[in-house]
């Protein structure tokens, strides 16, 4: 066995809803040329670390259908981002899954918040799997991956953040996410893991 088979490449809501122009967010006018650039960007990781018999795990943030199908959404989002509607990011959907510059992943685990822990199936995932070491990546920086990070943290996982397989809907806010996230956890690159994975 290596040193990799433990390793999981933690992909956070790189979704068509939030990425593809015909997505949620994409028909709203929200979107940002970090976030567009992130898949293609972390292909290399993935294959690297798939080769090297590691796992890819993705969230899919999920809006639940309630009464009449209407999501249930934290009054905070439905604020800050009022276009969300029934059907976006609904379970199953092609909004919900990951974007297809990713797939196929090992494991999809629906999230309802923005730590990808809360009241999901993720660590009984990452435990199933004999996983302890987590390469953090996707969206957003400041929401729900610094959230995941500082959680994985508390469970006492490995986890490194991928400062360049991460973003936000600005660079300013990325950056001081990342630095907010320095005393938590190692912060690394994507050409540096896929070195250190190539080294064996």
């Amino acid at each position: 066995m290596n040193g990799w088979t433990n390793t999981a490449l933690l992909l956070c809501d790189l979704q068509n809803d939030f990425l593809d122009p015909a997505g949620a967010y994409g028909r709203a006018g929200q979107a940002a040329p970090e976030i567009a650039a992130l898949p293609a960007r972390l292909r290399p990781l993935r294959d690297a670390l798939r080769a090297a018999g590691g796992v890819v795990i993705a969230t899919q943030f999920t809006l639940v259908p309630g009464r009449g199908g209407e999501p249930m959404i934290a009054p905070h989002l439905k604020k800050i981002r009022p276009f969300l509607g029934k059907g976006d990011f609904a379970p199953g959907s092609w909004g919900n899954a990951t974007v297809d510059g990713l797939q196929p992943v090992d494991v999809a685990v629906e999230k309802v918040a923005y730590s990808a822990f809360y009241m999901s199936r993720l660590e009984w995932v990452i435990r199933k799997l004999g996983v302890t070491r987590l390469l953090v990546a996707g969206i957003v920086t400041n929401g729900g991956v610094a959230s995941t990070f500082r959680d994985a943290h508390v469970r006492d996982l490995d986890a490194i953040l991928l400062e360049d397989g991460c973003a936000a809907f600005t660079p300013e806010t990325h950056r001081i996410a990342v630095d907010a996230l320095r005393p938590v956890g190692r912060v690394a690159s994507i050409a540096e893991m896929i070195a250190e994975i190539n080294a064996g």
